[in-house]
């Protein structure tokens, strides 16, 4: 089977890779060595800060230099024009593989109208709603923190509703990005591992939203391909969904792409005539 294209990607101008340059030349190399037809990079563009404990940082040591004294992360905002700058030297330098433009914009419920106003923002071709906070009373938390503060279904239950919240509050991109997000961090204390089905009306109500808004949904394949997750997008009305790998290095580019695409034609969505398009069912 050929690859689909792998639309969330990471470059140097995410703030959480640990690269400082060339990033990109070497995602889009290794896109290159795998037969990849197109590649989207989808950096980090955020503008809220949120608590994290020592704890979060084990293994991400560098983004301790974005961390006040009271734990308070605020990434820096991407330099779009840098970043545009980057996507033109790549495509002289790689012109057999298509090179998508794009951000994966945190909280865009929250934070579009910033993005907005950002120069070179209008000029980005993909932009993913990704969500990775929740407010708890006057901070922002990300996952491994919510779960620290509630009991685990609290958390996936509470995540799920605020996708439906956001996908109602933005209009400023066409793609819901990991939509399990949550369950990547799913605590090994917990007395059973995660289930999808103890979820599955939150999944599917959360999906039903994104599918009236008619909008993609990625399957996002960085930590494993989730079947179910396919089954139940089409059968809430998802029309079009995208795959990403969700890399932040070169070495994960690509990864589960294939396996991924063959449940998603064994579930109906299917390629469009150009790399670059949704798949559709």
């Amino acid at each position: 089977m050929e690859l689909p294209a792998d639309n969330h990607l990471h470059s140097e101008w995410s703030f959480d890779t640990r690269a400082t340059s060339g990033l990109m030349e070497r995602v889009c190399a290794r896109g290159i060595d795998l037969g990849l037809p197109a590649v989207t990079f989808t950096d980090h563009l955020d503008f809220l800060a949120w608590h994290v404990a020592a704890s979060d940082l084990i293994g991400y040591e560098h983004l301790q230099q974005f961390v006040a004294p009271d734990g308070m992360l605020t990434p820096p905002t991407m330099n779009i024009e840098l970043y545009l700058e980057s996507v033109d030297r790549c495509r002289n330098k790689f012109p057999d593989l298509r090179i998508i433009t794009g951000a994966e914009l945190g909280q865009p419920h929250h934070t579009a109208a910033a993005a907005a106003q950002l120069r070179g923002f209008g000029q980005l071709e993909r932009v993913l709603g990704s969500l990775h906070l929740l407010k708890v009373g006057d901070r922002f938390y990300e996952p491994p923190g919510l779960f620290r503060l509630w009991p685990a279904a609290d958390v996936v239950r509470e995540y799920l509703a605020e996708v439906s919240r956001m996908v109602a509050g933005s209009d400023g991109f066409s793609v819901l990005a990991h939509i399990d997000y949550a369950t990547r961090y799913w605590p090994a204390a917990e007395a059973r591992p995660f289930d999808p089905y103890d979820f599955e009306e939150e999944f599917r109500h959360a999906m039903r939203a994104v599918a009236r808004s008619d909008r993609a949904l990625e399957m996002n394949v960085a930590t494993t391909i989730r079947p179910w997750l396919m089954e139940w997008w089409r059968e809430e009305g998802g029309q079009a969904i995208t795959f990403g790998s969700d890399a932040h290095e070169p070495e994960r580019v690509g990864r589960n792409l294939a396996e991924a695409a063959a449940v998603a034609e064994a579930h109906g969505f299917h390629a469009g005539r150009s790399p670059v398009d949704f798949w559709t069912r």
